[in-house]
């Protein structure tokens, strides 16, 4: 989702390092503390080497790595920092470790390096010494072999053989050469000018194992040193390559008699060799003199060199004859000459590499670093088309090696500042978002801020108290005591600056533009608080900003010292200047950082005992919602250092976590109707430890998704790379798990099955099915869905679609042998069993009312993803190790038991419930389903208990009598059980079972008996037996007791009460809803729980107030004690459809709902469309808010003559929310005339919305509603209440 792109890593002083490893070429190159190390090929980040891995003393130290060198055989990388000589080994994974280290003595400093085959050659300022390595115990050290007080060398290497070591020095032009055994100086040689390069040449083919020495001046001359025949151990000149000899006369004479300076370079013989026989090979038979030169090179064995000129032009020499004995026959030529800016720039450094393709090399040259891949046949034919350019660098710059403080970026995110120690430099973002290009630099500021894309910079010095911007010409400003600033968008042909003081005042500066950019304060301020606030910070324009309009926003958000979130916008005419557009209370106080996004949401850590604590709010606060989304705590070993936000085109927010070594990047996910999932998840995690070892300084998101990380004195910039098919881009992957969801999606059929919308999900169905029976006809074809018009689910009308069995069944089969696109296994599932669903509620449309329809599909769901997660092998229900978020659930929540409940085809339910357990109901299942909670009748109470006894009876191969006691003793059938004993001959307690069971146990003294086995058996934690001898006992409650306490199933202790009491109003079961269920419902903010509690206790006021009441007014209505009250959960959108049937019917209800305010209704309802909108149902939540009536509940006789609906017109109609409906249905009577009249409460204002075209009805007081009787309630109810009209400014969809 997020690549690494490209790397800013400073560009080399001096000369590049290579290791050759099989498939890829390695360059190295020192960069102030660490050792930089790129692809050859690609100039792509491998890996960053710092010195402070080593020597943790070091990094606070500004002091730069001096030598560096490699060896190739065993694959170590040796660096130097003044006195410390550090070593790392490339294991066998392709990993960098810590190899070793070696501190010398104090003041006298590393000055050359060279390491081959385990031998350490160390150049000093005090002179020169070698250490051999060995390996003790697996640990790797150094030994010194011998040291040699000699000239201060600046370069040392071994020759080829390990015989000698040749260095150079600073002061004189001599080339010295030592022997590596006894570290005696063998030869001096010579020079008439300073010795700038040597390297040490080695053929297979010399018949001597002495090799040859070349030497490059500082006049780019070549010299070649050859062995003296009768004295091998010495070295004499045999040629020299100047560039007058290389170049053909004409071309000489062209340069001048002082041309410019050029850049000679050896071509290793064994890399060229090998390419160029590669290339023979692949074409064998093609006689081009292009070819025929490359034999030639092949078969005579030249030593190729290649010089750059300062035409940027290049030369091929070649010297022939060198491996031969004597070598009297050397011969110096040109081979080729390319034309003339070939390269951009003369380099300073030129090496030729292998190339992953093996009939091409690589040129590297430096500085800037670039990289060229080589293609012979044309290099050495002097064409221009030899070079293919594959990278570039960027030129060096003095302070690239200054370590990051931070960055700063416009509001767009298309220009940052890098700010340094030493100052800064500003980069503007191309390319979109993939690359970055270098703009100006400043020096010894305080604070800055980038303007217009990078093209304007501002800078300001608390010293001198002036702002400055780098125009043309340079505009000032002086501002007193500034602490922060800021760029913010602006309507005006610039961007704006915000300033913060010492004493919170806040400074708004313009940038006018008539000629040139000049700087003017517009307004100085300070924020209408009563206290000053603890922290004011930009709230993030990056979405916004993209917008050409600008409509407001806000700008500011301040945070109190209580911790509460209070957002501003910039406003002329007001006294201060500045205007609230919301506030949240958070309640969080000493928090550490704190961020706002562009869609308002605002994230705040806080230090907490055991690590952090990082919350984000949203700014739609209400007594429906407390803003706080999503809250996580991390350990004390993750520290978080920086909070930044960043928008998609759609308004859609991600946050990055910065942390020491890594980032997480947060977006918010999509909410579904059967998970409790997060809000908020990582989508992604950057980690910057596999290329360096740096803490990162500062991390911050740039345009089009891009994201910037600064490590040391480095940057890295991540993005999505071109066209990858298997990784989806950011901004994509966000929409799809946050944005509107595609009209096939199975959440947005389940809520429009919910909401009884069939006839769109059967057209739906339909249109999915023309698309996939077309792509299953042709798999070329791409799956492309055409969306809805939202018309289509704003117009309630049914359309006749083409919806039958067969058509049905053949997509199933067809999606199931290829599945949609961007839906998961659960999803596809899921989808598969809501078309399934649907086509049972057309064939069965007269045989299920509507809230037995929601019930099924929500126990079909429950059972299908419980399936699921059963045949993961890497789910916890299949005994895998890693828990998946969609995990198993032990029972249906009580929002689908509820909708049984209140459903009229019970009878239908209880035997689609037990065709879902595959015939055999056990009590786990009854208690998964709900069964006791959600049946009516008595009788079919009583039978079912039955059938559960019965089934867990014979679930067993060995028939427990145990297993079915509780059940048959709640049922009275004591003889049953007694001779089920009577066939459990193989169980140890039968004789004494059937002695026991054989009493009267209505007889006081056999009741004793039972109750003192129960106890006995308490002791010996058979609880459920127990309970069991309870009721032989006849002591219902402490049954009861020990199913609350001992078995935490309060199911189970509803069913024993209601079966043994006989009805849903005995003493037991009233005991058992007042102390546990209501508590449980408001301990764990269960709204529906708590609605079935109250309609059971015939408090059926409080079961429709509790849907939108907040939890704790019931709790201080209620005549007990609630101890805990846990989180609101207003997330669930059919509490609204609950509430919408329950409001109006019956007389208590209507009583509970002229309760609840206008005010709160209003809100109930922007909420519940909001919570539509998280769910990716957008439509859904346009239809409620059009379409939901505030209408209070009227009260009237049904006629007898009416008819009596069928259960699917019921179900058509029950939503009742479209205003041409008219009245709602009639209402029950179930309270008594007599009793006191309701308590109701204020509507909102009628100032708070104005309404012109009605005239405002006054809503009755408090104190008169409670003196008032029934016919009081039955006015009030009548009347329709007056809310505020909707604005759609209060959604954030």
């Amino acid at each position: 989702m997020l690549d690494l792109l490209k790397t800013f890593t400073g560009c080399p002083a001096g000369a590049l390092h290579q290791l050759v490893l099989p498939h890829v070429t390695l360059i190295l190159y020192p960069s102030a503390d660490s050792v930089v190390i790129l692809d050859a090929s690609t100039l792509n980040l491998v890996r960053v080497l710092t010195f402070g891995e080593i020597y943790p003393g070091t990094q606070h130290l500004n002091q730069t790595i001096s030598c560096v060198a490699v060896d190739s055989a065993m694959k170590v990388i040796v660096a130097s920092m003044d006195t410390h000589i550090a070593a790392w080994l490339l294991s066998g994974n392709n990993t960098w470790r810590i190899h070793s280290s070696i501190s010398l003595q104090d003041s006298d400093p590393v000055t050359a390096l060279d390491c081959r085959s385990g031998l350490l050659s160390v150049g000093s300022q005090n002179g020169l010494s070698v250490y051999t390595l060995i390996l003790e115990n697996d640990l790797p050290t150094w030994s010194k072999k011998w040291e040699a007080r000699v000239a201060t060398p600046s370069l040392a290497k071994f020759a080829p053989t390990l015989a000698f070591i040749a260095t150079i020095s600073h002061h004189d032009n001599l080339v010295r050469l030592y022997s590596t055994t006894s570290g005696r100086l063998v030869q001096n040689i010579p020079h008439p000018r300073f010795v700038t390069d040597l390297m040490w040449r080695f053929s297979q083919e010399s018949r001597s194992d002495d090799p040859a020495l070349y030497t490059i001046t500082s006049d780019s001359t070549l010299r070649i040193f050859l062995p003296v025949i009768d004295a091998p151990h010495r070295l004499q000149l045999h040629a020299s390559l100047d560039l007058f000899s290389s170049l053909p006369f004409l071309i000489a004479a062209k340069l001048g008699s002082h041309p410019r300076k050029s850049t000679v370079v050896w071509l290793d013989k064994e890399v060229v060799r090998r390419t160029i026989k590669a290339v023979l090979a692949s074409a064998a038979k093609d006689a081009s003199p292009q070819v025929k030169r490359l034999r030639e090179i092949d078969e005579e064995g030249w030593d190729l060199f290649v010089r750059a000129l300062g035409d940027g032009s290049m030369l091929v020499s070649a010297v022939a004859n060198i491996d031969r004995r004597p070598p009297t026959l050397i011969r110096q030529f040109s081979l080729s000459h390319t034309s003339s800016n070939v390269l951009s720039q003369l380099p300073s450094h030129l090496y030729l590499f292998p190339h992953p393709d093996v009939t091409s090399l690589t040129m590297v040259t430096s500085t800037p670093l670039t990289t060229f891949k080589v293609s012979p046949l044309a290099f050495f034919d002097g064409q221009a088309a030899g070079l293919d350019l594959n990278a570039k660098g960027l030129n060096r710059l003095s302070h690239e090696e200054s370590k990051i403080r931070r960055l700063v970026r416009t509001p767009a995110g298309r220009g940052v500042a890098v700010v340094r120690a030493d100052g800064g430099e500003v980069w503007r973002v191309i390319e979109g978002g993939s690359q970055l290009a270098r703009g100006r630099r400043w020096s010894n500021a305080d604070h800055v801020v980038v303007l217009d894309g990078g093209r304007l910079l501002a800078t300001y010095s608390s010293e001198t108290s002036i702002l400055t911007l780098h125009s043309e010409p340079i505009s000032t400003l002086t501002v007193l005591s500034i602490t922060s600033l800021f760029s913010a968008p602006s309507k005006t042909a610039h961007e704006c600056i915000v300033g913060l003081t010492s004493d919170s005042s806040i400074v708004y500066i313009c940038v006018d533009s008539n000629l040139n950019p000049t700087l003017r304060l517009h307004s100085k301020n300070n924020l209408p608080l009563a206290q000053p606030p603890k922290l004011i910070i930009p709230v993030d324009p990056m979405s916004w900003s993209r917008d050409s309009s600008l409509e407001e926003h806000d700008t500011l958000l301040s945070i109190s010292d209580d911790g509460e979130l209070s957002f501003w916008i910039a406003e002329d005419g007001t006294p201060s200047g500045w205007r609230c557009t919301g506030k949240v209370k958070t309640g969080r106080k000493e928090f550490a950082l704190a961020s706002c996004s562009s869609a308002k949401k605002s994230v705040l850590v806080v230090q907490l005992p055991g690590g952090q604590e990082l919350t984000i709010w949203d700014s739609k606060e209400s007594e429906f919602a407390s803003g706080l989304e999503h809250r996580r705590i991390f350990s004390t070993s993750e520290h978080i250092n920086d909070l930044d936000w960043t928008s998609t085109p759609d308004n859609q927010s991600i946050l990055a976590i910065g942390f020491t070594h890594h980032v997480e990047l947060l977006c918010q996910q999509r909410k579904t109707y059967f998970n409790d999932d997060p809000a908020w998840a990582i989508c992604w995690k950057v980690d910057i430890r596999d290329y360096i070892s740096y803490p990162i300084r500062d991390s911050i998101w740039l345009a089009n998704g891009s994201f910037l990380i600064a490590a040391g004195h480095q940057l890295f910039l991540f993005g999505q790379k071109a066209r990858q098919k298997d990784q989806e881009p950011l901004f994509q992957y966000v929409a799809r798990h946050n944005g509107p969801l595609e009209d096939y999606h199975p959440q947005m059929l389940l809520q429009c099955l919910l909401w009884g919308k069939v006839e769109l999900v059967k057209q739906i169905i339909v249109a999915l099915s023309l698309i996939v029976k077309a792509i299953y006809e042709d798999p070329t074809q791409d799956f492309h869905w055409n969306a809805f018009p939202v018309e289509q689910y704003l117009r309630g009308q049914p359309d006749e679609t083409v919806f039958s069995r067969h058509m049905v069944e053949t997509l199933i089969e067809q999606i199931e042998s290829r599945p949609l696109p961007h839906l998961t296994p659960n999803e596809h599932a899921f989808l598969l069993v809501l078309i399934q669903t649907t086509l049972e509620i057309e064939e069965q449309r007269r045989a299920l009312d509507a809230n037995g329809l929601r019930y099924v599909i929500s126990m079909r769901s429950f059972y299908i993803l419980n399936r699921r997660v059963t045949s993961d092998p890497s789910s916890p229900r299949s005994n895998g190790a890693i828990p998946r978020s969609t995990g198993w659930r032990e029972r249906l929540r009580y929002r689908d038991m509820i909708w049984a409940f209140h459903s009229e085809s019970q009878e239908l339910l209880l035997s689609t419930s037990t065709a879902a357990c595959s015939g055999r109901m056990l009590w786990s299942d009854a208690r998964a389903l709900g069964v006791f909670i959600w049946l009516n009748s008595v009788e079919s109470l009583k039978a079912h208990m039955e059938v559960i006894a019965r089934n867990e009876y014979m679930a067993g191969d060995n028939r427990d009598p145990i297993a079915c006691s509780l059940f048959y003793f709640a049922l009275g059938k004591v003889k049953l059980v007694h001779g089920l004993w009577k066939q459990a001959a193989w169980h140890k307690e039968q004789a004494i079972m059937l002695r026991f069971l054989a009493n009267d146990f209505t007889q006081p003294k056999q009741k004793t008996a039972a109750l003192k086995n129960a106890y006995a058996l308490l002791g010996k934690q058979r609880f459920e037996y127990a309970a069991a001898f309870f009721l032989l006992g006849g002591s219902l409650k402490d049954a009861v007791h020990v199913c609350l306490r001992h078995l935490s199933d309060f199911q189970l202790a509803i069913a024993l009460a209601r079966v043994v009491e006989g009805g849903s109003d005995g003493p037991v079961l009233r005991d058992i809803l007042h102390d546990t269920v209501i508590h449980t419902a408001f301990r764990e903010g269960n709204r529906w729980l708590g609605s079935w509690a109250f309609w059971m206790l015939n408090r059926r006021d409080l079961a429709v107030r509790i849907l939108v009441t907040p939890l704790r007014d019931i709790a201080d209505a209620l005549d007990i004690q609630v101890v805990e009250i846990g989180e609101p959960h207003y997330d669930d959108p059919s509490l609204a459809l609950l509430f919408s049937q329950l409001r109006s019917k019956t007389l208590q209800t209507a009583k509970g709902t002229s309760e609840i305010s206008g005010r709160s209704e209003f809100n109930f309802v922007l909420q519940i469309a909001r919570v539509f909108c998280r769910m990716g149902c957008h439509a859904l939540a346009l239809d409620l808010v059009r379409s939901w009536s505030f209408e209070r509940p009227s009260i009237s006789v049904p006629a007898p003559t009416e008819p009596q609906p069928t259960p699917y017109a019921t179900f058509r109609r029950s939503l009742a929310l479209d205003h041409k409906l008219g009245r709602r249905p009639s209402i029950m009577i179930d309270m008594d005339i007599g009793s006191p009249s309701l308590t109701r409460r204020a509507s909102p204002e009628r100032s708070l919305v104005k309404v012109p075209t009605q005239e405002t009805i006054k809503e009755e007081s408090d104190l008169l509603a409670r003196k008032a009787g029934l016919g009081s309630l039955l006015k009030s109810a009548k009347q329709d209440v007056q809310v505020p009209e909707f604005s759609m400014d209060s959604f954030s969809f």
